[in-house]
């Protein structure tokens, strides 16, 4: 396998995304080269296959350029994921096209059709469980580095007011007045603490989100 160079740290994707924006093709082309080893990764799992890595490896990078052409930060996902969903879309296209998944019964023989009308086959459920399951697994480590960063960063005062605000760990919902009435604090005060221990998490998340690109 190739050496690939280092994944941006966030702040260094942002500032290239927002380059891009303005037509600047060196940071395009620096989105694609750093996050080649992010194909590389999914490009792992087919690996078994009849295609070479090599292939698989030159396929995957026309999903990832698709993605950096077409990934929108304002909606709230991260680069890495819709990536690795479009390198993974672009490879199970190549296998689907090229009928080379089959064994007794072929993964692309028609099974029946959806609410619209379109034929399903057995690769499109595949792919839609592929894709359902690294949806899952993302969430599930969001919501891990999220209550870690709780822990470990926030003072105990600022634990209380984000667990009664937002009802954490299956507590319920209070208001800044009712935690005000609680805590015995103005609610503007409240306010403050909760806005200061929201940023406090927001830089540990995205502390863990630069260390896991690097694990990539």
């Amino acid at each position: 396998m190739k050496t690939f160079l280092k994944p941006l740290s966030a702040s260094e994707e942002r500032d290239c995304l927002q380059r891009m924006k303005s037509g600047d093709q060196e940071a395009r082309n620096k989105l694609i080269e750093h996050n080649m080893r992010l194909v590389a990764h999914v490009v792992k799992k087919y690996q078994n296959t009849d295609y070479d890595m090599e292939d698989l490896l030159s396929v995957g990078t026309i999903g990832l350029i698709k993605a950096v052409n077409t990934f929108n930060a304002d909606r709230g996902s991260r680069m890495a994921t819709y990536a690795a969903k479009c390198v993974e879309n672009e490879i199970l296209m190549l296998l689907r096209a090229h009928k080379k998944y089959s064994r007794e019964v072929s993964l692309y023989d028609p099974i029946g059709v959806d609410k619209d009308g379109e034929t399903v086959s057995l690769v499109d459920i595949i792919e839609t469980e592929v894709t359902d399951t690294l949806d899952e697994m993302i969430l599930r480590q969001d919501i891990q580095e999220l209550y870690g960063a709780y822990r470990q960063c926030l003072k105990p005062n600022e634990q209380t007011v984000l667990r009664m605000r937002y009802g954490l760990f299956g507590g319920k919902e209070y208001t800044q007045r009712e935690i005000a009435q609680a805590m015995g604090i103005s609610r503007s005060y409240v306010s403050r603490i909760e806005k200061k221990a929201i940023d406090k998490i927001r830089t540990e998340f995205e502390k863990g989100m630069e260390k896991g690109k690097k694990n990539l």
